[in-house]
């Protein structure tokens, strides 16, 4: 057995799974990872657990270390590194005049790299901003083009619900969103109503999805005919997912809540008269002929 925790970098947001020696590390604690850039500063997102050698990842990568305190006053002039590059960065964009927008920098734990990331509606040529960067820093410079939720992620903010955007608090993973999430949950195709603070699609959209899947499943669909257990019967014309209700217009012509307990089997339609001409009777007004 092998103990394995998540990792999140702090600048992606990622979360990627570490082997550690022991089940010591606890949620929140800073750690020193060997990530694929390098040496950074991570912290443990998810509880320690147990996995079998054989359902072990091969290219799982090992926790070096828990951050003691030479790390974290390592970490703090790493932090002031980063300032004194992101303002750097942002007078000589603004004196070559690139079309271009600084996100943040990232400063691995050893300064092996500077990571610079920016968003840009089209291709930069920076070449000359690099060499500008590594003539001040002496250090490998990485300029790392990202999209509009990542922007969000790193700047962070309140979302319309009046909370953090998620990106920042627990949603580690960008998936993908759909437009389909948001029929599947009722909820108002309007850009401004489903729409985060980066302009996309709502990551919680995602995050709840699989739970309306659930809370549906069994649920009568719009359109369909059911029955009303105090009496009548009428057509489902909405459902009101979270609270496990439907909206029926019934045959009376109302528009009425029915719980879904409150539900039985509706009766078929009486079916229609057949089109076409009567049946044909006996020949001779019925009499039998000898």
């Amino acid at each position: 057995m092998r103990h394995i925790v998540g990792v999140r970098a702090e600048k992606e947001g990622r979360v990627l799974n570490f082997q550690t020696p022991d089940g010591t590390l606890k949620k929140n604690d800073a750690v020193i990872v060997n990530a694929e850039n390098g040496l950074c500063v991570g912290v443990v997102a998810t509880d320690s657990k147990a996995v079998p050698l054989h359902l072990l990842p091969t290219d799982i990568r090992s926790i070096v270390r828990k951050c003691t305190d030479e790390d974290l006053r390592v970490l703090e002039q790493n932090r002031k590194l980063e300032r004194d590059a992101r303002d750097f960065c942002f007078r000589r964009i603004r004196e070559r005049g690139l079309p271009m927008k600084l996100i943040g920098v990232e400063c691995l734990f050893d300064r092996s790299k500077l990571i610079f990331f920016f968003t840009a509606e089209n291709r930069v040529d920076f070449r000359e901003l690099v060499k500008d960067l590594v003539h001040r820093f002496k250090t490998r410079i990485e300029l790392r083009q990202v999209g509009a939720r990542n922007e969000s992620r790193i700047f962070g903010g309140l979302g319309v619900c009046g909370q953090k955007i998620c990106c920042t608090s627990f949603l580690y993973n960008l998936d993908r969103v759909s437009v389909k999430m948001a029929k599947e949950q009722n909820m108002p195709l309007n850009p401004e109503k489903i729409s985060g603070l980066c302009g996309r699609l709502m990551c919680c959209l995602a995050f709840e999805y699989d739970s309306y899947l659930d809370m549906k499943r069994g649920m009568p669909k719009c359109g369909k005919r059911v029955a009303i257990a105090q009496g009548g019967s009428g057509k489902v014309i909405r459902q009101n997912i979270l609270k496990g209700t439907l909206a029926v217009y019934t045959e009376e012509g109302k528009e009425v809540e029915v719980e879904i307990k409150d539900l039985r089997e509706a009766q078929p339609l009486p079916a229609a008269p057949a089109e076409g001409p009567p049946p044909r009777g006996p020949k001779n007004g019925g009499r039998r002929q000898r």
